[in-house]
């Protein structure tokens, strides 16, 4: 599977989840600080990677900023982007379930490896729902 990998500041949080990506068999595409020559802005990472899940050039995105906050705003932006901001692998998971996220949102100043690892391993392992309600829900939102 294609992943689109960005964030604003090449930083241990971000590389461990690109190992952790490629030892799962995925293709990771880098975006924003982790590209060469690539930017560090926030906006314009978030909406790299968005652009680049939208586009159907990825599959999923990672994104990452100091507070994980930013980089979900500016890939919201994005027509066709669900990015879910994650603090655990509950809320990881619960946001591919109930809300088709596509883009997983994490906080370098609050995101272990380890806790990133957990979050991952939980985003891949669940399923969006086929219950209608929630569907919709999604389809409303778009």
């Amino acid at each position: 599977m294609r992943i689109a990998l960005g964030s604003d500041m090449a930083d241990e949080l971000p590389e461990a989840i690109d190992r952790w990506l490629r030892g799962h068999g995925h293709d990771v595409r880098r975006y924003g600080a982790l590209a060469p020559g690539g930017t560090e802005a926030w906006p314009t990472v978030g909406h790299e990677v968005g652009h680049a899940v939208a586009r159907g050039d990825a599959q999923y995105g990672v994104l990452c900023c100091w507070t994980g906050t930013g980089v979900s705003i500016a890939a919201n932006k994005v027509a066709g982007v669900r990015a879910a901001l994650c603090g655990d692998a509950a809320t990881a998971a619960g946001a591919r379930e109930w809300n088709d996220a596509n883009v997983l949102c994490l906080s370098l100043r609050a995101t272990s490896p380890a806790l990133a690892e957990e979050m991952l391993e939980a985003w891949f392992a669940s399923r969006p729902t086929e219950e209608p309600s929630y569907r919709q829900m999604i389809a409303d939102v778009e």
